[in-house]
């Protein structure tokens, strides 16, 4: 279901809680949401559409919206200084990011979750950073 993008700052500085298999609506939310941006939305957190659950749906490099339940970064290095618009926020931010990070998460896989984790580099780096950021309670 497509949902509104939430731009109440005392929400989504809130942490999100951990997620499981059941939030599995959440997670296709962010996806319809996303979609129905038409390519104007490269990654979107669960607060943002008004769930405190740690999931990010991101677009990667072909255009694959993909979706992390948990996602952390475990490993990353090439820091470098960045300036991030948000869908949720009006001002950009002045944010550190990592050039190559590593990160781990769950995936949905039938009625569970089961861990992953990839090293990611360059744009879709950031952007996934840009979502853990929100997981955390962190305005980006």
């Amino acid at each position: 279901m497509i949902k509104e993008i939430v731009k109440d700052r005392e929400f989504l500085s809130q942490p999100a809680e951990p997620a499981t298999a059941a939030d599995a609506q959440v997670a296709q939310d962010l996806k319809d949401t996303m979609e129905s941006m038409g390519g104007d939305c490269a990654c979107l957190a669960a607060n943002q559409i008004g769930s405190r659950k740690a999931i990010i749906a991101y677009e990667d490099e072909k255009g694959r919206i993909n979706v992390l339940f948990n996602p952390r970064l475990v490993a990353f290095m090439k820091p470098y200084d960045a300036a991030e618009g948000c869908l949720s926020l009006e001002e950009a931010s002045q944010v550190k990011r990592f050039e190559i990070c590593t990160v781990a998460y769950d995936v949905l896989a039938g009625d569970t979750l089961i861990s992953r984790s990839k090293k990611l580099t360059g744009w879709t780096a950031e952007i996934v950073q840009h979502g853990i950021d929100h997981c955390a309670g962190k305005l980006v």
